[in-house]
């Protein structure tokens, strides 16, 4: 019992694995919010080329 509280308590990589999904959790908050601010111009933007292209 003592080895596996030593070995469960030295072991990393779930700490790790929620580090990593914090971090993408982040950064697809981050886009999401650029994408609807930029959304409008975006679109005008868009709208504009296709129209010339037409």
């Amino acid at each position: 019992m003592k080895k596996f509280l030593t070995k469960f308590t030295k072991e990393e990589s779930g700490a790790t694995a929620i580090e990593y999904a914090l971090i993408a959790g982040l950064i697809s908050v981050v886009v999401i919010t650029a994408l609807t601010t930029l959304g409008g111009s975006l679109e005008t933007t868009f709208t504009t080329i296709s129209n010339t292209l037409s």
